[in-house]
């Protein structure tokens, strides 16, 4: 197929439609007849995998069709009407979501983090303060905890933070949530201590990204402990997320988790973006966020800006004055070398 001419593509890691092995497998199911809902051959196959990755040979697993309706569901199955979801203001769900959370009937109730991340000490304080005030009667309840990781600005918590987080949330009573939208980025990192086991050790549910990490769509949740959310199959289906075409994300999660390869999606993507960091340092770009994993966020003005966003695909982050502004770079699974080069010839 002839190549179409373009701008870099660097906006974001949900660009390109799939894998290889991933379209390959689907190409070779595509005749096969299969039952519904997730309850095919396919499905249950890469619930096994994900069990055996994680290490909770009991876990309850969906597979659902994307980010924002795997976190509307799961917060929606976790809170009662009067409560609400405690997380970061640049959280996900804060920010980008179009306020799918509070058009569920819940407000999401933001605290301040650094470069993206929620520290156990604030949300502490945040609680106490809540459980002390005498007109709590008539405010939102915390009800529950999400955090994302990698962050949204593609931070890390380290194991030692998650679990002071997890310790918090334990200790009230209050479910803990992870995003995991782009959790391979995370996983390959070789500054990340957190792995699947522990995330399932520490977290009532977490979600393993799909989407931004090699699949055509789809998100799977895990949650450790069988029944603890009853219903909700239901729920899924309430909020518009249960594929009728079940096994085609089953499928997908099947692939991504046979021989690692959702381990070298994510290694890929830090190479290349790797690289890109380092020519940017070296050509003394700032950089508004210390980010480790497959995002990067260089400051742009004047005529650097003008070239950049001539020749490449950026997302614009945030404003710093008048003249200035954040950008982000994004590299993925599908990211070519000679893309990176042609964008280090550009820096």
């Amino acid at each position: 197929m002839e190549k179409q001419e373009g701008k870099l593509p660097f906006a974001s890691d949900y660009m390109h439609a799939a894998h290889p092995a991933i379209m390959k497998r689907l190409a070779e199911t595509n005749l096969l007849a299969a039952p519904g809902y997730g309850t095919d051959g396919f499905s249950r196959s890469a619930r096994e995998r994900l069990r055996c990755a994680c290490q909770t040979p009991e876990a309850e697993i969906h597979f659902l069709v994307g980010g924002t309706q795997t976190n509307a569901v799961m917060i929606d199955a976790f809170l009662r009407p009067f409560q609400g979801v405690v997380a970061a203001q640049s959280g996900h769900i804060s920010t980008h979501e179009a306020g799918a959370i509070e058009r569920g009937g819940h407000k999401v109730l933001t605290l301040p983090h650094r470069f993206g991340k929620l520290d156990a000490g604030e949300l502490e304080r945040f609680l106490n303060e809540w459980e002390q005030d005498e007109n709590r009667s008539h405010m939102v309840m915390p009800g529950m905890v999400y955090l994302s990781q990698p962050t949204e600005y593609g931070t890390l918590y380290s194991l030692d933070e998650l679990e002071r987080i997890s310790r918090v949330c334990r200790k009230r009573g209050l479910p803990l949530y992870v995003d995991g939208a782009r959790l391979a980025y995370a996983l390959a990192c070789p500054e990340n201590d957190v792995t699947l086991p522990a995330l399932a050790a520490l977290c009532d549910a977490f979600s393993i990204g799909g989407t931004k990490c090699g699949a055509l769509f789809g998100e799977a949740v895990v949650i450790p402990q069988r029944d603890r959310l009853p219903h909700l199959f239901t729920l899924i289906k309430q909020h518009g997320a249960l594929l009728a075409k079940g096994w085609l994300a089953g499928i997908q999660f099947d692939t991504l988790f046979t021989e690692d390869l959702y381990l070298s999606i994510g290694a890929h993507a830090l190479r290349e973006a790797e690289r890109i960091r380092s020519a940017m340092e070296q050509q003394g770009y700032a950089l508004a966020v210390p980010s480790p994993t497959n995002q990067l966020f260089p400051v742009l003005e004047g005529e650097r800006l003008e070239r950049l966003t001539q020749r490449v695909e950026l997302s614009f982050w945030e404003r710093l004055g008048q003249e200035r502004c954040v950008f982000r770079l994004a590299t993925s699974w599908a990211t070519r070398p000679e893309e990176t080069d042609a964008l280090l010839a550009l820096l």
